[in-house]
C-alpha cells in the first residue's frame, strides 16, 4: 500500500443539497490527499434513481467551487478513470455480477416484496441470512431449470451477496483501530436489481473504488456497520491486496450535543446547514447557505476543519495550506463533534479582521450603494477601518455605519432623554464655535483644541462628547468622536450640529 500513490474520493448522492457534514467528509479527503501528495477523485454515486433530484450535481460542484476546494479528476473535472457517474456504468457494473454469480459468492433472489414482507411478519428481526435463505424463493433453493424459467419469463430478481456464517471480519480503520465483526450478524445484502439493471451502493462502490484505484476511503461513521460487508466484497473479488485503508469520521452532532445534525436544528437555532442557499426543486422550499448568509469561505473550511480533528496545538486560526501541513488523520475524535455555530461566527468575525480594510471595503461598497450613497472606495475604505472590528459578517456594517454617509433625521429618544441636558444646545452651540476656528480638522488638529477648551471652560467632558454624538449620529453609538468629525468634515459637521440644536433645543 505505501508504495501506491494517494487517491481519494469524494462520492455524493445527487439527492439534494450538500450537507455541512459532507463537506467536511470532503474537507478531510482533500486535506488528506494534498498532505500525502495524492489525487482527490470526484464521484456522483445516483445508482439510486428514485431519489435523483435536478440541480443537485450542479450545486454540490458550485459548493466546492466556492468553498476552494479543487478535485484532480471526475465529474465536470475529467481524468483517465471515467465515466465518473455511476448511472453511466451500468454495463462495467453487470461484469462484475457474473464474476460473483459464476464463483458462487452471489445467487439470485425472486422474493416478490409481499412474500418479504409476509416473512417479516413470520419471524421476528427477521434478515435475508445464511439461517433463512433456504425458507425464501432464490437461485439456491430453486432447480437450475425453475431458476432459469423465471429468467426467461422475465421475472424480476436481484442478486444478494452470498455471506457465509462462522468468519471473523476485521476492518483496519485508521482513527478506530481494527473493528472485528462476526459475520452471523451479517445479512445478504442486495447487490444488483434487474427492475432498473442498476447495482446497490455496495457493490458499486466496492467495484469503483477498485477501478478507480482509491487507496484510502474516508467517510462518515454512518457507514462503519457496512464497512465488514465492503471487506467480505474485497475477499470475494480477490482484491483483498489492493484494498483501500478505511477512515470513519466522527458525526457531526447537534449544538446540544445528543443526535446527528440535522437541517431542522438550523432552522431553530439560525444558522444554515448547507454551503449554498439550496432551492428545493420538489418542495419549492428555500433554505440557507453560509454563502449567502455573508460568511466568508475560508472562514468556514477552517471552522468544519476543526469539528472532529484537533492539531494538537493552541493554533485556531488556519489557512487551506496551513490546514494540509497540519492534517493528521489519526488526530481525528472517535466521538462525536458538537456543531458549535457560535464558533463559526467568531472564525468569520477573526476572517473579516485578518482581511484588509480595502477587500471589505469592496465588499461592503455594493451594499452602501443600494443605500442611494455615492461614495468613492477610499471614502468608504476609511469607515471600514473604523468599524469592523465592531461586526461578525459585512452586511452588518451598513446598520452600525450609515451615520457616516446619511445625516440622522431624527435623535433616538432613549439617547436624548439621557444624554441631552437643559444646557446642551447651549454648549454645543459654543463647540460649534470652536470648531469653525480650528483650519486643520483632522483627528490630531481638532482633538487638543477641543479638549483644551472643555477644560477652560470646566465643562464635564461626559456631557460634550455624548451631546455631541448625538447631534452627529442620532445616537449613542460609534468610533471616537473625532475620527467621525473629521471623517465629515468641517462643513458637515457643523451642519448636523445647528440642525440637532434646531430640533432638541
Amino acid at each position: 500500500m505505501s508504495e501506491r500513490k494517494v487517491r481519494v474520493r469524494f462520492a455524493p448522492s445527487p439527492t439534494g443539497a450538500l450537507h455541512i457534514g459532507g463537506v467536511r467528509t470532503a474537507l478531510y479527503n482533500y486535506l488528506f490527499a494534498r498532505r500525502n501528495g495524492g489525487e482527490f477523485i470526484f464521484r456522483i454515486e445516483d445508482t439510486d434513481s428514485h431519489r435523483f433530484v435536478p440541480g443537485a450535481e450542479e450545486y454540490i460542484i458550485e459548493s466546492f467551487r466556492w468553498l476552494g476546494i479543487k478535485f484532480d479528476e471526475g465529474v465536470g473535472f475529467g481524468g483517465n478513470h471515467g465515466p465518473y457517474r455511476q448511472s453511466e456504468r451500468r454495463e462495467i457494473y453487470k461484469d462484475y455480477v457474473k464474476q460473483l454469480l459464476d464463483a458462487g459468492k452471489a445467487y439470485l433472489a425472486f422474493d416478490t416484496p409481499e412474500e418479504l414482507e409476509a416473512k417479516r411478519n413470520e419471524i421476528k428481526n427477521f434478515q435475508y441470512d445464511a439461517h433463512t435463505r433456504s425458507q425464501m424463493r432464490n437461485s439456491l433453493t430453486l432447480s437450475p431449470a425453475e431458476t432459469q424459467q423465471l429468467m426467461a419469463g422475465g421475472a424480476q430478481y436481484t442478486v444478494r451477496f452470498k455471506i457465509e456464517p462462522g468468519k471473523k471480519v476485521r476492518v483496519n480503520d485508521m482513527i478506530r483501530g481494527e473493528v472485528v465483526v462476526k459475520s452471523d450478524i451479517l445479512d445478504d445484502k442486495v447487490l444488483y436489481k434487474s427492475a432498473d439493471e442498476l447495482p446497490t451502493y455496495h457493490l458499486a462502490n466496492i467495484v469503483d473504488d477498485h477501478l478507480m484505484q482509491i487507496t484510502h476511503v474516508i467517510r462518515g461513521e454512518e457507514w462503519l456497520p457496512s464497512a465488514p460487508l465492503h471487506v467480505l466484497l474485497y475477499q470475494a473479488f480477490g482484491w483483498e491486496e489492493t484494498m483501500p485503508r478505511f477512515a470513519h469520521l466522527p458525526l457531526l452532532l447537534k449544538p446540544e450535543g445528543k443526535g446527528k445534525l440535522s437541517k431542522r436544528d438550523g432552522d431553530r437555532l439560525g444558522f444554515p446547514v448547507f454551503p449554498l442557499e439550496w432551492h428545493d426543486p420538489k418542495t419549492g422550499e428555500v433554505a440557507s447557505g453560509y454563502r449567502e448568509s455573508g460568511y466568508f469561505p475560508e472562514a468556514v473550511i477552517n471552522f468544519l476543519a476543526l469539528l472532529g480533528w484537533n492539531p494538537g496545538t493552541e493554533q485556531e486560526l488556519f489557512t487551506l495550506e496551513e490546514l494540509v501541513d497540519a492534517f493528521d488523520i489519526s488526530k481525528c475524535s472517535l466521538h462525536g463533534a458538537k456543531f458549535d455555530y457560535k464558533k463559526g461566527i467568531w472564525f468569520n468575525h477573526e476572517y473579516i479582521l485578518k482581511k484588509s480594510d480595502e477587500e471589505i471595503a469592496t465588499l461592503f461598497a455594493p451594499i452602501v450603494a443600494n443605500n442611494g450613497v455615492d461614495e468613492p472606495l477610499e471614502r468608504i475604505t476609511q469607515v471600514v477601518h473604523m468599524m469592523k472590528d465592531r461586526v461578525n459578517f459585512v452586511k452588518e456594517l451598513w446598520p452600525l455605519c450609515s451615520f457616516f454617509f446619511i445625516a440622522p433625521s431624527a435623535y433616538d429618544e432613549k439617547t436624548v432623554k439621557k444624554r441631552w441636558k437643559d444646557y446642551s444646545a447651549r454648549q454645543m452651540s459654543e463647540l460649534a464655535t470652536v470648531l469653525e476656528g480650528i483650519e486643520d480638522f483632522t483627528v490630531a488638529g481638532q482633538e487638543p483644541v477641543v479638549m483644551k477648551w472643555v477644560e477652560d471652560k470646566g465643562y464635564k467632558l461626559g456631557d460634550i462628547m455624548n451631546a455631541f454624538r448625538l447631534t452627529l449620529v442620532g445616537e449613542g453609538k460609534g468610533p471616537g468622536m473625532f475620527d467621525i468629525s473629521a471623517f465629515l468634515g468641517k462643513e458637515e459637521t457643523l451642519k448636523r450640529l445647528q440642525k440637532a440644536i434646531d430640533v432638541l433645543k
